[in-house]
């Protein structure tokens, strides 16, 4: 049950649990920018002066100092007039895209509230679905923005790899990490963007559905497809096509050699504090953390090598100007209800989709859209390293004219 709670140090009543108990705070962005007058609130991943970081665990919050420096990009953010309203649940250290928190609970998706709001950035997009913020700060590594982003109706972004600055991040996967935003609307989409991203010349003029991609998709999804690409069809110079992304392999192989890279990344980053303290992570998230202290050098070489291989694979099909369409997660948002096993195989199968951008370290927008049955489900558009911001622009346009063509 979901009571809302009303925090002295917040503007608003936290009607979906999407804030950490030691989150509640305002401070002020800056008085001219071209964010001022939004609200935003952050990820308990990025560190704010003052402010202590729990990424989502207790004994982490513990053992860390509180941060004497904002986040490069809460900075950026706070810099630009945004007014940042504390911070928001996130899964354990982020290594999860289900959006369940031992310590802190699962967030309320309000487009489907008997639905999971989907993670690791679950309070950010819970706090935004809500519209308690205009936007929220989050990060995608697997999926952790692209998949809460289809589960809960709403804007979502994976940036280019290394394009927004990480530091002041607890980090999971170096090699896979990004730091982005999700917001409600269109128009505080783009306006969020054009603060926080480089222009780029690039300009699509092909499109093309992975076919292997949209075969992981449960068919209410992948039928979303198609309505996406009618529309680049009709408005990029050479029309859209169809491709698969794994050839000569398959994305369950591309799966294996992420998550294999990642684990071995997080162990090196975190095993050392993970051994020495008593973490009480959930069971899920405790056996991922028992796999990644089990990768060898020697495999993690081996996946990191096969990653590298995939990553010149799909760079080269978004080359001249092409973008991927692909679904954002493999289904509709599960039920809170989904047992493990469930969980599992739809992880699995999101996660196939998810790592074609992960591995080749490119940008991916999610457009909110919805089934035939009325639940949210995300449609994404894949482009060139550095193309986000002209990606984010063509993904509205693409947005504004199933709009359009709806009504």
């Amino acid at each position: 049950m979901h009571r809302p709670i009303a925090y002295p140090g917040l503007p608003f009543t936290d009607t979906v649990h999407a804030w950490v108990p030691h989150g509640h705070f305002v401070i002020e962005g800056a008085p001219h920018g071209p964010l001022t007058g939004l609200r935003f609130a952050a990820k308990d991943v990025f560190d704010v002066a003052g402010q202590p970081t729990g990424a989502g665990n207790p004994a982490w919050l513990a053992s860390h100092p509180v941060p004497t420096r904002h986040s490069a990009l809460v900075q950026q953010v706070l810099g630009a007039g945004a007014t940042l309203c504390g911070k928001l649940v996130t899964d354990e250290l982020a290594y999860s895209i289900h959006g369940h928190n031992l310590h802190y609970g699962m967030p309320l998706n309000s487009a489907a509230p008997e639905r999971i709001p989907g993670g690791s950035s679950s309070g950010s997009v819970a706090a935004v679905a809500a519209r308690l913020v205009d936007f929220a700060l989050g990060t995608d590594t697997g999926g952790s923005t692209r998949v809460p982003a289809s589960y809960c109706g709403v804007w979502g972004l994976r940036t280019t790899h290394g394009l927004v600055s990480r530091e002041g991040l607890v980090p999971l996967h170096d090699s896979f990490d990004t730091a982005t935003w999700f917001a409600h609307d269109a128009g505080t989409f783009e306006r969020v963007a054009r603060a926080l991203l480089p222009a780029t010349p690039f300009a699509a003029v092909r499109a093309v559905v992975l076919q292997d991609a949209a075969a992981e998709a449960d068919a209410e999804v992948a039928a979303l497809l198609p309505r996406v690409g009618e529309v680049l069809a009709r408005i990029l110079p050479q029309g859209a096509g169809a491709a698969t992304a794994a050839q000569g392999s398959s994305l369950e192989d591309w799966r294996r050699h992420y998550v294999a890279w990642g684990a071995h990344e997080a162990w090196q980053a975190h095993g050392a504090w993970i051994a020495a303290n008593a973490s009480g992570f959930e069971d899920a998230i405790a056996g991922r953390w028992q796999a990644a202290s089990e990768v060898t050098a020697e495999a993690a070489g081996a996946a990191r090598a096969a990653g590298q291989a995939a990553r010149a694979q799909v760079r080269a099909l978004v080359g001249n100007g092409t973008v991927l369409i692909v679904p954002s997660a493999a289904s509709v948002a599960p039920l809170r209800s989904a047992g493990g096993t469930e969980i599992d195989a739809i992880r699995a199968r999101t996660l196939r989709i998810c790592c074609i951008a992960g591995l080749a370290g490119l940008p991916q927008v999610s457009l909110p859209l919805a089934t035939a049955g009325g639940l949210p489900a995300g449609v994404s558009l894949i482009g060139p390293a550095g193309s986000d911001l002209a990606l984010v622009h063509l993904a509205v346009q693409v947005w504004r004219a199933l709009q359009d063509g709806a009504r």
